[in-house]
């Protein structure tokens, strides 16, 4: 029996979670190249509907908007529908603090994302967006082991160490890297530093445990524009592959890590980061696997020229 005829427009992809403070910068960087955006948002307030507000005429002739649930399959189904990739990121509300319920509320979200794109014919690839966390925690690592897209946390230690980000980001990419194989979906990962935004959150989950990643070296930061740089290089490049450590700075002297525990609790006087005992730290982490995809990345091109 010949298969029907699917529609495809390989310039027509999906942002999930739109509203998310990194899926509202995607949306535009994706607009502004020329592609086609279903923005599936699973709350439309805040910087989304700001964002909505600043579109153009034209840009918003390319923007579909969907209510998407992250534990409804079928409202996924219906927003990658007509799609050749996704951009996939979880982001509990600000809120809402990690805690062993948002690790399987994120652990059921990545398996469904990916069964749904599995079921999409017209889906080519997906970047899943992770996190360094998912690579840099496990018992008994030595100081000076260099840390690659190769390693992964221990989920055991995550829990017994209450490092809930650290496992939520680990379980959920273990999740979906085991489904996508297994369903043959064409999946990346992009394991991020600590997203630096304009207004970073007070005490972010990410850095549970900031010290002994300061020590160890692994302490790392990416800005927002770098991350989408990284999300769209990965996505068009024909050679992408695997997981990509993704960061911009690593935060190895006493001064950056009195600087950034600043930013993150501008109100405290002595900043724990600014501690006598800290020392300049190795840098034990690197990302020459994301630079070479970025090496040959144009962000100044559009996809339908």
């Amino acid at each position: 029996m010949t298969p029907a005829f699917v529609h495809r427009d390989r310039n027509t992809v999906c942002v999930m979670d739109a509203a998310s403070r990194l899926g509202v910068s995607l949306v535009m960087r994706l607009l502004q190249r020329g592609y086609t955006v279903h923005a599936a948002a699973y709350s439309r307030t805040g910087d989304f509907s700001a964002t909505l507000e600043r579109l153009s005429a034209e840009d918003r002739r390319r923007l579909r908007l969907f209510a998407a649930d992250p534990l409804d399959y079928h409202s996924i189904v219906d927003a990658v529908g007509g799609c050749s990739g996704l951009f996939y990121a979880f982001e509990p509300p600000q809120d809402q603090p990690y805690d062993d319920l948002v690790v399987d509320v994120e652990v059921r979200s990545a398996h469904n994302v990916v069964e749904a794109c599995a079921q999409v014919e017209t889906m080519e690839r997906v970047v899943f967006t992770s996190s360094v966390t998912a690579v840099i925690w496990r018992e008994g690592r030595e100081p000076a082991v260099e840390f690659d897209e190769r390693e992964w946390s221990e989920p055991s230690f995550c829990r017994k160490n209450k490092l809930w980000h650290a496992a939520a980001k680990t379980l959920a990419e273990k999740t979906a890297w085991a489904l996508a194989m297994d369903r043959g979906v064409d999946m990346i990962s992009i394991n991020a530093g600590l997203v630096m935004l304009p207004e970073l959150s007070v005490n972010p989950p990410y850095l549970k445990g900031a010290l002994e990643m300061y020590r160890a070296g692994v302490l790392v930061t990416v800005d927002v524009d770098f991350l989408v740089d990284a999300h769209l290089a990965v996505y068009e490049s024909a050679e992408a592959y695997g997981r990509y450590l993704c960061f911009d700075n690593v935060i190895c002297r006493p001064l950056d890590a009195a600087k950034l525990a600043q930013m993150i609790c501008p109100d405290a006087l002595h900043p724990p980061a600014a501690r006598n005992e800290l020392k300049v730290a190795e840098q034990h982490i690197q990302n020459k696997k994301l630079n070479q995809v970025l090496m040959d990345f144009d962000p100044g091109r559009r996809v339908d020229e």
